[in-house]
Formats: C-alpha cells, sequence, structure tokens
C-alpha cells in the first residue's frame, strides 16, 4: 500500500498548489455547465477518503458530521466557503491521509462492510480496495478541477 499512499500523498499536494495558486472567488466560482467548484471537490475528496475508509469499517472519522454532510456524495456547493473553511481543507488534505496510513500500518482496519461504488460499479471489500479505489476517486475529481479550471480561466 506504500504506493497507493504516495500517489495519493501527490495528488494531495497537488490540490493544496490549486487551493495557494487561485483566489477564493475562482475557488468559489461554478461556472456555467457546472454544478460544483473547485473547493467542493477538494474537500469531497477529503471527506470520500474518511467514508470510505473509516465508516465503512466502522471506524469514527475525524471530521464533523457538519463537514460531511456538506460535502459527501450527492451534495453541491449551498454557499462559498470562507477563507477560514479553505484552510481548514488544506490542513485536512494531509493531517487526514496521514492519520489514514498510521492507522492502516497500525492494523486499525480490521474490518469492512462491503460497499459498491456507483462510479464504476465494483464493490468495496476490504480496506485495500477501499485505499484504491480512493486513490482512482481522487484522480477523477483531479480531472474535474482541471475542467473547472480551464472554465474559469477562459
Amino acid at each position: 500500500m506504500n504506493f497507493t499512499f504516495q500517489v495519493t500523498a501527490n495528488f494531495r499536494t497537488i490540490f493544496n498548489k490549486i487551493i495557494d495558486d487561485n483566489s477564493l472567488e475562482d475557488l468559489n466560482k461554478i461556472p456555467k455547465g457546472f454544478n460544483n467548484n473547485i473547493i467542493w471537490n477538494i474537500a469531497h475528496i477529503v471527506v470520500s477518503e474518511q467514508l470510505l475508509a473509516y465508516k465503512l469499517s466502522g471506524l469514527p472519522s475525524i471530521l464533523s458530521d457538519d463537514m460531511i454532510n456538506k460535502y459527501r456524495k450527492d451534495t453541491k456547493p449551498e454557499a462559498d466557503a470562507t477563507q477560514e473553511e479553505v484552510n481548514k481543507i488544506k490542513r485536512l488534505l494531509f493531517s487526514t491521509l496521514e492519520n489514514t496510513k498510521a492507522d492502516y500500518n497500525n492494523g486499525v482496519f480490521k474490518t469492512y462492510n462491503a460497499y459498491t461504488v456507483s462510479t464504476t460499479g465494483n464493490t468495496l471489500n476490504n480496506i485495500n480496495e477501499a485505499l484504491q479505489f480512493i486513490l482512482v476517486h481522487e484522480g477523477i475529481h483531479y480531472g474535474y478541477i482541471l475542467a473547472l479550471l480551464k472554465a474559469i480561466k477562459n
């Protein structure tokens, strides 16, 4: 799993740079033809990682219920994120992943409730499959963020 964690960390570094390189206004902008924005996508990957790894393993997430409910699957931005929220999301990009890696290496993930993902129709049966899918999921959202950036900058 070291490679999976390494690539996921690289994605998180890219997402952090996207936050740093764009204004709060651009992070919150929803271009015509889109239903969410850059900061929603970045927060969504943080929330999804916690749900797919922890919730489905029967373990508590370190995220608040409010954050989970705001950025989980089938949600969209209801209001602009504040700079304070963006700063929190930036911190969580790395702290959540570091926590998951430590818990994985310490054998915390013992059980897993199988879950079929809507994206590909595959069923996740254990934490290893969940971590691999989390990486795929982050790649999907990276592509979506690139499309949002192109739409915003044109």
